[in-house]
């Protein structure tokens, strides 16, 4: 099939084209995200292959009818970002990429967790303008600390297995209670009482309308004083306004995000250049107890396999007329237990 792949990276199409050698795809890789004003470079193709940052809602979809297309294959677990309902009307299938890495997207967690709470990011800059002074950056033993998990999926659940052998005391939430997450020592609790126990809380929950800020000024005046947020699942699970608020009266006392409601048009880009105007993102950059990758989570050799992998075997499935199990439909999308790629990138 013909396949316009927008959004690419140069380590991108260097995964993409080696993986597409088994498959035979004819590929026209696109730097641009895919929007009302590029759906027109997917004229000519069957299928478009989008990221995380693409947008795919209803006037693309109608767009990238209008040009013939019969495929939409994304290269992420995440699909808030499409109009699944409206590409079924357009008679569109949508396919995505179930689960590319969970193991990278849990070990970035507990890596920024680390991180913020040592001031690793600070202690590095010191170190190399000669500054070994210690002050600033005290941080805190994670053994026996509780720690929130909001969403058990598989990300959930690997990093639920990881902060088990720091010592932490685990708690959850999560519609959905997992038994294989209560083997590991995991005690599902409602949300109220996870933010009103837990010293540190890690969000691993797919963007839904009742996750859609699912982090605000009322969930915060819940918390403990001093309490950790860790986000590497959506940006808009965050109320950034609101957490801003939250780190100027000391109510959270370190905050680690590899997603950003507002990212589009900053994350994946070298910005460094030019003026950063979006000022909510600029003030989070002003705190020392802030630490921000540009989605990254899932970046490793092993998910850039994957996701170049699975998108075109689900190319393939639909160029042979089988279904790859990957399809995603109206009546297929309603809320599961949180599997999400918080990345996904």
């Amino acid at each position: 099939m013909r396949i316009a792949v927008y959004s690419t990276k140069a380590y991108d199409r260097r995964s993409i084209e080696e993986t597409n050698e088994r498959f035979g795809h004819e590929l026209t890789f696109l730097e641009a995200r895919l929007q009302a004003n590029t759906a027109a470079l997917a004229a000519g193709h069957d299928a478009v292959c989008a990221f995380v940052n693409d947008i795919l809602d209803r006037e693309v979809v109608d767009l990238l009818a209008e040009e013939g297309v019969e495929l939409l294959a994304l290269r992420s677990a995440g699909f808030n970002h499409v109009d699944i309902d409206r590409a079924a009307e357009r008679g569109i299938t949508v396919v995505r990429v179930p689960a590319y890495s969970p193991y990278a997207v849990a070990e970035h967690t507990v890596g920024l967790m680390i991180a913020v709470n040592r001031r690793f990011h600070r202690a590095y800059n010191r170190v190399r303008d000669g500054n070994f002074a210690l002050e600033g950056l005290l941080g805190f033993d994670l053994r026996s600390k509780r720690v929130g998990i909001i969403g058990t999926g598989k990300i959930g659940q690997i990093t639920a297995r990881i902060l088990r052998g720091f010592g932490c005391s685990l708690r959850a939430y999560d519609p959905y209670p997992n038994d294989e997450v209560r083997d590991y020592g995991v005690r599902y609790v409602d949300l109220d009482t996870l933010f009103a126990e837990c010293d540190v809380i890690t969000l691993h929950c797919p963007l839904t309308p009742d996750t859609h800020h699912i982090i605000d000024a009322e969930a915060l005046s819940k918390m403990k004083d001093g309490v950790m947020i860790v986000n590497t699942s959506r940006g808009p699970l965050v109320d950034t306004v609101a957490v801003i608020e939250g780190l100027k009266t000391g109510k959270i006392g370190n905050l680690a995000l590899d997603v950003y409601e507002e990212e589009g048009d900053l994350f994946f880009e070298d910005l460094s250049d030019k003026v950063i105007t979006d000022d909510v993102f600029s003030r989070l950059l002003t705190f020392p107890n802030v630490l921000i990758t540009a989605h990254q989570a899932f970046f490793t050799q092993e998910a850039l396999s994957n996701i170049a992998e699975t998108p075109l075997s689900n190319v393939s499935a639909y160029a042979r007329g089988d279904r790859s199990g990957n399809e995603l439909t109206p009546k297929n999308i309603r809320p599961n237990r949180g599997d999400d790629d918080g990345e996904d990138e």
